[in-house]
């Protein structure tokens, strides 16, 4: 049998159990066994024990729990209000402050959780209701959450950034010193656009208006201190990573006990939030290796298979220069963002993309980082990109899918705009990476 046309077949394959409602992983996997018995007979499960070895066994993927669970410290602690109104208090009273603080804090807070779907969830339940009270546009409310806490993969610490990593068997650590400029730029892009749109149109947004504002000295203070700590551990996080102090993973556990440690010091700390936040971090974390399993059996047996040859020699074919190679890739990707979510992405087209990507001169941290880029931009895509329902499914009454549509649409297109700019400047992210680490 061809590796067109088993290419085929597993695709055909796993749309069919997506629309017949199969989970994701034992959809990705189940087509993959099947096709392989029917092609390689009992041989084939031999793939299974030798995938969760090297696939479930990696140290770099105990990192995932780590981060969930600080994520999850941190948001059900109300450390995610603090936040907000510290932001609130450094911004000032300038038209659409709060929603120039939600791209921040929302970004934070993603990053905090580490996917897309759970950042913009937690970041929604937080602001959209207090924006829309308060007399804002309601694109601009529901477009700054979904831009805001769809960042939250681009900022380390990053669950598919770190799936990348295991996958292709680079530096975790590079990936996440990589991704801090593109987010920077991404995130002074979006709140650039607040600043003018409102400038422009001042009905999309009112003046002042803070998150219950402190009303004295003492409040204020109190307010900076616990929203700046917070800041601080995420910095903490990060910076540990950098200074080579601690690997990712082990940065994983700090940012844990740190995030004990500031609902104790806030005095928010309980265990019925300790508890809660355990099982929703063991729910998150179940559904994504089952998902990472899935997915690494479907790769490997289509990479055993030859996709990846195949991959090569239809780009040498079309005899194109190396950079509209990388674009039908980012096009490939992009049409996935409509169909399954980012983790998916990543665990199918990392194997298979980053190393005709290497082969063709380029540095795999650089198309790493296109990559979540892309893959951040597709999932927010209309009319199916995931990230959308879940947006809708926080979203009080009277907020319509096309209501959604609508406001996502121009903070898309300037995400694209630093995709295709960190894509034309490789620099962008290569330069800091190769300064810190080498």
């Amino acid at each position: 049998m061809s590796i067109e046309l088993i290419t085929g077949l597993l695709l055909v394959g796993v749309m069919v159990s997506f629309i017949m409602g199969a989970q994701v992983g034992l959809a990705l996997g189940g087509v993959a066994m099947l096709l392989g018995y029917a092609t390689w007979g009992e041989g084939i499960f031999n793939i299974v024990p030798t995938t969760i070895e090297s696939t479930l066994f990696s140290f770099v993927l105990l990192a995932i729990p780590l981060y969930i669970y600080m994520g999850q410290l941190l948001t059900r602690s109300g450390i995610g209000d603090a936040m907000f109104k510290a932001s609130q208090l450094v911004i000032g009273r300038i038209r659409g402050s709060l929603a120039i603080s939600v791209i921040g804090v929302c970004s934070m807070i993603g990053a905090m959780v580490g996917i897309i779907g759970a950042g913009i969830m937690t970041s929604g339940s937080i602001a959209l209701r207090p924006m829309l009270e308060r007399g804002y546009d309601k694109k601009l409310a529901l477009g700054v959450i979904m831009a805001g806490g769809g960042l939250g993969i681009l900022i380390p610490p990053s669950i598919p950034m770190i799936l990348f990593s295991s996958t292709t068997q680079n530096s975790v650590g590079k990936m996440f010193i990589g991704a801090m400029v593109p987010a920077l730029i991404s995130i002074t892009v979006l709140m650039l656009y607040v600043v003018i749109s409102c400038k422009l149109n001042p009905e999309r947004a009112p003046m002042g208006h803070a998150l219950d504002a402190p009303k004295n000295r003492r409040e204020k203070l109190i307010t900076l201190r616990d929203g700046f700590l917070a800041l601080g551990l995420i910095v903490l996080v990060l910076g540990s990573i950098i200074s080579g102090i601690a690997t990712p993973t082990e940065s994983g556990a700090i940012g844990v006990v740190g995030a004990l440690l500031l609902a104790i010091l806030y005095r928010r700390f309980k265990l019925n939030m300790m508890k809660r936040s355990g099982a929703e971090t063991a729910l998150l974390v179940s559904v994504a290796i089952w998902i990472v399993l899935g997915a690494s059996v479907f790769s490997n047996f289509h990479l055993l298979m030859g996709v990846q040859g195949m991959v090569a020699d239809f780009a040498a074919g079309l005899d194109l220069p190396p950079i509209a190679i990388i674009i039908m890739m980012q096009v490939v990707m992009l049409l996935l963002g409509f169909i399954i979510d980012e983790m998916i992405i990543v665990l199918i087209c990392a194997p298979l993309f980053t190393p005709i990507a290497v082969s063709l001169g380029y540095d795999p941290i650089w198309f790493g980082i296109l990559m979540i880029l892309n893959i951040e931009i597709a999932v927010q895509t209309p009319p199916y990109g995931f990230a959308l329902f879940y947006l809708k499914g926080i979203a009080p009454p009277g907020v319509t899918m096309m209501d959604i549509y609508k406001s996502i649409l121009p903070f898309v297109l300037l995400k694209l705009g630093v995709l295709i700019l960190c894509m034309l400047v490789p620099e962008i992210v290569t330069w800091l990476p190769n300064k810190l680490m080498g």
